[in-house]
């Protein structure tokens, strides 16, 4: 526990009206989409970059952790206060679009602003914003980039990190810091802007971020390919990819993911589909969309393809997105609790990490949906359990430390785009040399000596809070 000096001492910097420590706020901070609960012993609103600075060097002084959240979307704890301190929420005040250039194509933004906000911001003007993770509606910009978030488009457009040209961030000493440029080119000094990206707030707390807009497509069209079995349809990925298609998204829904959404959701898809993948293709001449959905067409067919269908309207592509963006939760059908993992693999690895995941499924009596960014090779595997049952959380959970050393040894890495947070902790000596972890470990105490910010993740033994 804090004391009232300490709570009267966030007052003094921040307002009366923006320091919470009643059990409503502490509960409402307490979770993420993890559901697991830690609640924190003071929830702090900073206005501003110099309220950050001021909180940080205060609790730096006093030994007080401090845990930054954005939404709380994150599925791998990375915004839990599992060592109490503060929660630093960025939502309330931080949440503006500074500015909009578009002589250099730049948005700047405070980490509050939700994903979706700087979308609907940039295409009034004519511009995109690429990155589009499921919770785009929610999500804050500052959480994206403190996961690295990715996102539907990934396929053709890249992640968030592809997006971040500078950021300001404040130590846990209190200075603050710019790290990177509003240039195209860039190589002065070392790329610490690169270091604070997916860093989950571990590092420094961001306070402002550029982001690179790019002109917005005139054309966009949305297609499904139907496969008779998920090794078609993964070898489709790559090797149509490889043949010189560019879609913006490749999405996959296995048998077990179609035949859940036919039954909870009643939604129309093919009975025969032992899987589908589902995306868009775009470009700024229609010639451009159609060649696109050529190469695709002839590709996946020559790969198994039993159908090839082309969204022609706004509502049959609605239709065919309703599918994939409702393929979570309709899985719910197979098991009360969904161990869910976001492996990533290289793309021509897919067929033989999928069906080593069923394998791993059968050898446990599990259910194992599978859907995801198979465009860039990014999975989320579901194992399925009942979440009352003990045992089958224990068995659960050694399914998925199997899973994840099958896919490191095809090169591949735990996470795609959640994190590591506190879910993943456990497993980084399965993807990391003891090497490469002392290396996080001087990162970490470099940047924070004192071990305040997010003590307890990223599987550091440094962010484990004394």
């Amino acid at each position: 526990m804090i004391s009232k000096t300490h709570i009267q001492a966030f007052e003094n910097i921040v307002g009366l009206e923006n320091v919470y420590s009643d059990k409503a706020h502490l509960i409402a901070y307490s979770y993420d989409a993890t559901r697991t609960r830690y609640e924190p012993d003071a929830v702090v609103f900073p206005r501003d970059e110099n309220d950050v600075s001021a909180i940080l060097r205060y609790c730096n002084e006093h030994g007080i952790v401090i845990t930054p959240r954005g939404a709380g979307s994150g599925f791998t704890g990375g915004a839990l206060p599992a060592s109490g301190g503060i929660v630093l929420a960025m939502e309330k005040h931080m949440n503006k679009i500074i500015e909009i250039d578009m002589q250099n194509l730049v948005a700047v933004v405070q980490p509050g602003v939700i994903n979706k906000e700087l979308q609907r911001a940039a295409e009034e003007v004519g511009l995109f914003y690429p990155p589009d993770p499921a919770s785009e509606e929610y999500s804050t910009l500052g959480g994206n980039v403190s996961e690295n978030a990715g996102g539907m488009r990934a396929a053709k457009y890249g992640i968030t990190k592809d997006y971040v040209m500078a950021l300001r961030a404040v130590l846990p000493n209190g200075d603050i810091i710019r790290a990177g440029k509003r240039t195209i080119k860039d190589v002065a000094g070392y790329n610490v802007a690169g270091i604070l990206i997916a860093s989950e707030g571990t590092l420094a707390i961001i306070t402002e971020i550029t982001l690179k807009l790019l002109p917005k497509p005139r054309f966009t069209k949305a297609y499904m390919g139907v496969f008779p079995t998920v090794e078609d349809a993964m070898n489709a990925v790559f090797k149509s990819l490889a043949a010189g298609a560019n879609p913006v998204a490749m999405e996959f829904l296995d048998n077990l993911v179609v035949q859940a959404l036919k039954e909870k959701l009643k939604v129309e898809l093919p009975s025969n589909a032992g899987a589908l993948l589902i995306g868009d293709v775009d470009g700024n001449v229609m010639e451009e969309v159609e060649f696109q959905l050529q190469t695709l067409e002839r590709s996946f067919k020559e790969n198994g393809a039993s159908d090839f269908q082309i969204a022609h309207d706004a509502k049959e592509r609605d239709k065919l997105w309703f599918a994939r963006r409702n393929a979570s939760q309709s899985i719910t059908i197979y098991g009360s609790k969904k161990l869910n993992e976001d492996i990533s693999v290289p793309r021509s690895k897919l067929p033989d990490a999928l069906k080593a995941i069923y394998a791993i499924g059968d050898k446990y009596g599990f259910k194992v949906p599978c859907f995801g960014h198979s465009g860039d090779g990014n999975i989320h595997v579901n194992v399925m359990v009942d979440g009352n049952d003990a045992n089958q959380l224990e068995l659960g959970h050694h399914a998925i430390e199997e899973i994840f050393k099958t896919v490191v040894d095809m090169g591949g890495t735990l996470s795609g785009e959640h994190g590591i947070g506190m879910s993943k902790a456990p497993f980084m000596n399965i993807a990391f040399t003891k090497a490469e972890l002392a290396l996080f470990e001087s990162i970490k105490k470099a940047f924070d000596p004192n071990n305040i910010l997010n003590p307890g993740k990223m599987g550091l033994a440094s962010t484990i809070n004394n």
